[in-house]
């Protein structure tokens, strides 16, 4: 992925954002205010890794002070950049204010890919990443929560957690200073999988909607309807067991980092998912064929489309590919500015990652 796409999205975010200010009479120089990003944190640091010194790029951007802590998640990604993190910040704070969740947005990231590395490097790398935080005050209960993002989970959370009370346990509300850990670390249940979840209930919303199934020409409920998935993470998959066990939707197409799968007769995501823990990869998943390209699946014909990995999937190459007649967007700006304007022109109709 190029620095241009990433310098895009950051350009897409604050185009939405432009959009929507138009609609509004809020001063100028108010808007220039909530559209900045406040405050963000570069940082290089040192990790033993095997024999090797290895110097890791990592970032914290603090996109308003509007209101405390700021919230969101950690990436672990080789994308990660300055430009990505403070877009991701950027909606953190639109879709806390739109519902009134006390925060202002954050976001983190480490340039790395998670994969390559084994489990006690990661630890050792996020354990480090947690220090530099902790040195400039960018981490705290009151200060800045982060939580789990692409590459990341409770693991992780955990590292955090149990590294910050090193230097703050004697704080009372500690415990605080991350969220999306373990259940039986002071998690909350649920919380796994509430993104999947909340993609379900947005679609089966919309599919509930009479009016608008009719100008798609799909008949009205989310049985039966067709749907594909790019992502396997924690918000693709659970959001494809959900809506498999209780939409009673046909999930008929798989995008992931290896490959995309496709099997019109319908593809179980929880023996995928086992498949893939044991082999590694979707790919000769029994029942299916395996496509051309990577993100190939995005372009089958389907009902729905589901984009949940990473932003700037949808874009103006591939818009006029999309046979999808909804979009569900599941990941952060899957569908660039640009590209939005294609999709509506054609008429799909879009679940928005803000709702």
């Amino acid at each position: 992925m190029s620095n241009n796409t990433e310098n895009s999205f950051l350009a897409s975010v604050n185009r939405n954002f432009d959009r929507a200010a138009a609609f509004t009479n809020i001063p100028k120089g108010i808007l220039a205010q909530i559209k900045a990003c406040n405050a963000v944190y570069e940082i290089r640091f040192p990790v033993r890794i095997g024999d090797e010194i290895e110097v890791i790029e990592a970032y914290r951007a603090q996109h308003s002070h509007h209101r405390l802590p700021t919230k969101g998640g950690i990436r672990y990604s080789q994308h990660v950049n300055k430009d990505e993190v403070e877009a991701l910040a950027a909606l953190m704070t639109y879709k806390c204010a739109i519902v009134d969740v006390p925060f202002g947005g954050a976001k983190g990231g480490v340039k790395i890919n998670p994969w390559q590395y084994t489990e006690d490097q990661l630890e050792r790398i996020t354990r480090r990443y947690t220090t530099e935080l902790i040195k400039k005050n960018f981490i705290g209960p009151g200060i800045d929560v982060p939580a789990p993002d692409y590459g990341t989970g409770p693991r992780e959370m955990a590292w955090i957690l149990d590294t910050y009370m090193t230097f703050k346990g004697a704080e009372i509300d500690a415990a605080g200073c991350v969220t999306g850990k373990p259940v039986n670390q002071n998690g909350i249940r649920g919380r796994n999988e509430a993104t999947g979840r909340g993609v379900f209930y947005g679609l089966r919303e919309l599919c509930d909607t009479e009016s608008a199934m009719k100008k798609i020409g799909l008949t009205k409920g989310l049985r039966g309807k067709t749907v594909v998935i790019q992502g396997m993470g924690n918000v693709g998959s659970f959001s494809g067991i959900i809506m498999q066990e209780e939409g009673g939707v046909k999930v008929i197409g798989v995008a992931e980092y290896e490959g995309s799968i496709h099997n019109p007769d319908g593809i179980d995501i929880e023996k995928l998912l086992a498949f893939r823990k044991e082999t590694g990869s979707i790919i000769n998943f029994p029942g299916t064929t395996t496509l051309e390209r990577r993100d190939s699946a995005l372009e089958l014909d389907c009902d729905i489309l589901i984009p949940a990995a990473l932003e700037s999937q949808i874009t103006i190459e591939n818009a006029d590919r999309i046979k999808a007649k909804i979009i569900g967007e599941a990941a952060n700006g899957p569908v660039t500015a640009d590209a939005e304007d294609i999709l509506l022109k054609k008429g799909i109709l879009i679940v928005p990652d803000m709702f």
